[in-house]
């Protein structure tokens, strides 16, 4: 049996963590359409930080993202912006946790997120007189939980250290 090696990360810059929330903002109004199954982007970078960093990336750059999205989507003004505000402090309240299961285990934490985000859109639309969209439209919290490896990979990919460190190398 293989041990994985154990990385020190170093702190995320907040440069690095404004641009990942632009680059998932981007990504979500692409016109995918009314696609079932297209990832929230903004949402697993949302948990990702603030699971990793909640003091940088908190409830209120949530709430912000989420208006935009509102503005974007022609929503109910506030409905994502709650989402996100839930889902990320979901996360900030198991931030201590996560960390220390493998991906499997982390996917199992972030897919209850991901459906109560959306559980939260379609109350919020159906308390105002929307239809029910179909089951369908949680298959945007599987795929959005099946992204979560690749997430992890590239988002703590700038924070890692060598595991071998050479004295040559400051870091």
């Amino acid at each position: 049996m293989q041990m994985r090696p154990e990385y020190l990360l170093l702190p995320a810059s907040r440069a690095f963590i404004a641009f990942t929330i632009l680059v998932a903002f981007v990504l979500n109004i692409l016109p995918w359409g009314r696609t079932y199954g297209v990832p929230d982007f903004l949402a697993i970078v949302l948990v990702f930080w603030n699971i990793h960093q909640p003091r940088k990336v908190g409830i209120g750059i949530a709430f912000l993202v989420g208006l935009l999205m509102d503005v974007h989507a022609s929503a109910l003004f506030g409905e994502r912006a709650l989402a996100y505000s839930l889902l990320s402090y979901g996360a900030m309240s198991m931030h201590r946790r996560v960390p220390w299961f493998r991906l499997g285990g982390q996917m199992l934490h972030v897919l209850p997120l991901f459906l109560l985000a959306q559980l939260v859109v379609i109350a919020v639309r159906m308390a105002v007189g929307g239809p029910f969209p179909g089951i369908g439209y949680f298959l945007q919290s599987l795929s959005s939980t099946l992204l979560w490896p690749l997430a992890e990979v590239l988002l703590l990919a700038p924070q890692r250290s060598a595991v071998d460190r050479d004295d040559n190398r400051p870091i």
